[in-house]
């Protein structure tokens, strides 16, 4: 089949592949890739669990893996859990093991970024991640507003 395809399956495809890809090279690591972008939140500095709910809401409305945690504050336990993560109160933080980790699956991650994006321009990538924003704006996303389900 050589059509155009619509711009959701090759969104839904390539998000796919990214968590397949995610899947396969950290999994030996003991990190989903949601407990990555919870690092990388974390890496900017101490979050609640509310902050880190609203900052990872688009990624827990779709469907996971079998295994995976559903939520947040799952995936949260198993970091604090292992010590990557502190947890005072309702304030999340990295610990100093936790940011040695994060440097090492960065290394992990930014050959799987460069891998993916072979062959694309740095200003056909900018292009494509600007107008994506702009198509959320356009269909209602706001920045500055949490979602309804945070």
């Amino acid at each position: 089949m050589n059509d155009l395809r619509p711009l959701g399956y090759w969104l839904k495809l390539v998000d796919s592949l990214i968590s397949e890809q995610f899947a396969n090279s950290l999994e030996e690591h003991g990190v989903t890739r949601r407990q990555w972008q919870l690092l990388n939140v974390l890496s900017r500095g101490p979050a609640t669990g509310g902050e880190l709910t609203a900052a990872l809401a688009p990624f827990f409305g779709e469907a996971q893996a079998e295994d995976e945690p559903t939520s947040p504050s799952e995936h949260l336990a198993e970091l604090v859990d292992s010590g990557w993560v502190s947890e005072q109160g309702h304030t999340f933080a990295l610990t100093e093991r936790g940011a040695v980790s994060l440097d090492r699956l960065k290394e992990i991650v930014d050959g799987m970024r460069e891998e993916s994006s072979a062959g694309i321009s740095a200003e056909d990538y900018a292009i494509t991640v600007r107008s994506l924003q702009q198509m959320a704006t356009n269909l209602g996303w706001d920045p500055d507003k949490p979602p309804a389900d945070a």
